[in-house]
């Protein structure tokens, strides 16, 4: 990790394209500013993995509902299947 002192109104650059700059030091919060591309995102860490979370969670209730699907596609040929063979339930 590199370790760097700036002062507000300092920036740092990574690349040719991206600029942080310090907007705001009060206490012990420090207002950072993002220059870059827009096809850069950019995201705080907390969110990136509330992000990341919410994504496997949609993508675990994707497959069950999948899952559910396939079972009530199966019940309902199977049904049709009896009923148009004359069986009763």
């Amino acid at each position: 990790m590199l370790i760097l002192t700036r002062r507000v109104g300092q920036a740092i650059k990574i690349g040719d394209e991206i600029e942080i700059t310090v907007v705001q030091v009060s206490g012990d919060q420090v207002r950072l500013g993002v220059t870059a591309p827009r096809n850069v995102r950019v995201h705080r860490t907390e969110v990136l993995e509330q992000i990341a979370q919410e994504n496997v969670l949609a993508a675990q209730s994707s497959a069950e509902t999948e899952n559910i699907e396939r079972l009530l596609g199966k019940s309902a040929k199977e049904k049709k299947k009896r009923d148009s063979s004359g069986e009763s339930s």
